[in-house]
């Protein structure tokens, strides 16, 4: 009964989101090259993201709307990566009206 009640997936999560942050400050602190940098946060945010996703928004748990979720998935990362590259290419690449 007590197994039941103890969240250990979630717990686990929380102890790997830590292990993925504590890995991303290699950045800061490891003398590394800027492509093993960007290589680092990538693949760590990447995993953090998903882990996010699966484990405290329960995407894998409802069986019923798994079509809708993952299309408001996909909506979300549209608007994020036009958010994303509009930002860059206004501040960083100068291309504006």
């Amino acid at each position: 009964m007590m197994k039941q009640l103890f969240p250990i997936r979630h717990v686990m999560g929380y102890l790997a989101s830590l292990v993925l942050s504590a890995a991303a400050l290699i950045v800061i602190y490891g003398d590394l090259s800027s492509s093993a940098n960007m290589v680092v946060l990538l693949v760590t945010a990447l995993i953090q993201a998903s882990l996010q996703l699966f484990v405290f928004m329960h995407i894998g748990e409802s069986a019923d709307s798994k079509k809708e979720l993952y299309l408001n998935i996909a909506y979300a990362m549209f608007v994020a990566l036009v958010t994303i590259f509009g930002t860059l290419f206004i501040f960083v690449w100068g291309w504006y009206a």
